[in-house]
């Protein structure tokens, strides 16, 4: 009997068919954090194959510039790359083809130095530009998704108790249950939308910091080569 009692309850109030019965506004909250954390899991999948893939490529090019060969047979080695060269590879591409110009032109190490610290400062600007997309909208439903969640509970709870106060039936945890359990899936919903971007917007940052960091000191070491280059030269 007390069986029977509870899958006719699982039945009843199954997850499913408290959506169907929901208002249209708390169905709304519900299709908005739907979609909102469909889209943040299609950002976390391709933000993190991004990140791994530069951090693939930092790691490459470092091992081939510090191997001691010449930087202008690097810099032909990259540029036969069939894929668009980003990141580090990138960052020291922008750097050498402005040396070079400025070579052929004969220009003071001074001029050298400034410009190509500039080149290589705008394509790092254009590299944290592409490793920081998509993270804000990460940040947002991290931060928003709970309270959306938190406005459809509320406000299902709010129709239960008119409801319930306009009718003539006595009140009961049969009576308002209902209700109450299709509110409480917004807040479930909302938090089920925000604590995978949450943690996949700490951790990609953590990661685009360390990125960012590895670029910063790339220039400032290629910048002491250039220097000691161009004075001996």
């Amino acid at each position: 009997m007390e069986s029977t009692i509870t899958d006719q309850s699982i039945g009843g109030l199954s997850i499913f068919s408290l959506v169907l019965d929901a208002s249209l506004t708390v169905q709304l909250v519900m299709l908005v954090l739907l979609l909102a954390s469909a889209v943040s899991l299609y950002f976390i999948g391709v933000k993190y194959r991004v990140l791994r893939k530069e951090s693939a490529l930092a790691d490459r090019f470092e091992d081939e510039f510090w191997s001691g060969g010449s930087m202008e047979k690097l810099n032909e080695n990259w540029s036969r790359r069939d894929h668009q060269v980003s990141g580090m590879a990138g960052i020291f591409m922008s750097g050498y083809k402005e040396l070079s110009r400025i070579m052929r032109a004969d220009g003071s190490n001074a001029s050298a130095m400034d410009a190509v610290h500039r080149a290589m400062r705008v394509e790092l600007g254009r590299e944290i530009d592409h490793l920081e997309l998509h993270l804000s909208f990460l940040a947002t439903v991290g931060s928003t998704s709970p309270y959306i969640g938190l406005f459809g509970t509320v406000w299902g709870i709010m129709n239960s108790f008119i409801a319930l106060g306009l009718g003539d039936q006595q009140a009961t945890i049969a009576t308002v249950a209902p209700g109450i359990a299709e509110a409480l899936i917004a807040t479930a919903m909302g938090l089920f939308a925000a604590i995978p971007a949450v943690i996949a917007y700490n951790r990609f940052s953590h990661l685009v910091e360390r990125l960012i960091g590895r670029y910063e000191l790339f220039i400032e070491e290629f910048l002491s080569i250039v220097n000691r280059q161009t004075r001996q030269s």
